[in-house]
C-alpha cells in the first residue's frame, strides 16, 4: 500500500545546513561534514529551518530509507556540535604492548611478543589520543569514529591461540558516551 510519508527534521541551533541537490553540507562549532544521499523516488529539500525528506507514494522500502536518512542527518548535526568519542582499553598480560600514533596511522609494537609491528592506516578527520593504557578516538563523523575503533580492535585479534589464556588486545569500552 502506497501512502504519503514526510519527515521534518529541525536544524539545531548553532548548526548551518546547506543543501545542493542530494548533497547535504552541515557546519558547526566542531567541524563540518558533507554527505551525498543518493535516493530514488524520495524528495529531499530545505524549508526555512527544517529539512524535509519524504515521498508522495512511499512503500515500506521508501519508509526505511527515509528513517535511515533522517537518523544520518541527526547524527551529522550532533557531531557538528560535539565530537563523537570512542574509548578503547589496551590490555596486555603476557608481553608489554606499546601503541604509537603517527601522522598516517597507528602502530602496535610487541603484541604477543611479535617482532614485526602491526600497523593500520587511519582516514582523515579522526583524532586519536593515547594515554598509557587508554585510547580515545574523536571525530565529527559517527560512522568514521566507529570504523576506526573497530579497525583498532580487529588489529589485535588473536588467532590460533586459546582465548581463555591469551586475553591481550585493544578493546572498545564505550561508544560515544554509552558504556559497553
Amino acid at each position: 500500500m502506497k501512502r504519503e510519508i514526510y519527515q521534518h527534521i529541525d536544524i539545531v541551533e548553532g548548526v548551518e545546513a546547506e543543501l545542493d541537490g542530494n548533497i547535504l553540507k552541515i557546519k558547526g562549532k566542531e567541524g563540518e561534514q558533507t554527505k551525498n544521499f543518493k535516493m530514488k523516488d524520495i524528495e529531499f529539500r530545505k524549508e526555512g529551518n527544517k529539512i524535509v525528506i519524504g515521498s508522495k507514494k512511499a512503500t515500506k522500502k521508501e519508509k526505511k530509507v527515509i528513517n535511515a536518512v533522517s537518523s544520518h542527518i541527526r547524527n551529522m548535526m550532533k557531531g557538528a556540535l560535539e565530537k563523537f568519542e570512542y574509548d578503547l582499553k589496551i590490555c596486555s598480560s603476557h608481553f608489554p604492548m606499546s601503541v604509537e600514533v603517527k601522522e598516517g596511522g597507528v602502530t602496535v609494537k610487541n603484541f604477543l611478543g611479535e617482532k614485526t609491528p602491526r600497523y593500520v592506516k587511519m582516514p582523515l578527520g579522526v583524532e586519536i589520543k593515547v594515554d598509557k593504557d587508554l585510547i580515545k578516538v574523536l571525530s565529527v563523523d559517527k560512522e568514521l569514529a566507529g570504523q576506526v575503533a573497530a579497525k583498532l580492535e580487529t588489529l589485535t585479534k588473536i588467532r590460533n591461540r586459546d582465548r581463555r589464556v591469551f586475553q591481550d588486545g585493544i578493546f572498545i569500552t564505550s561508544k560515544s558516551g554509552r558504556e559497553i
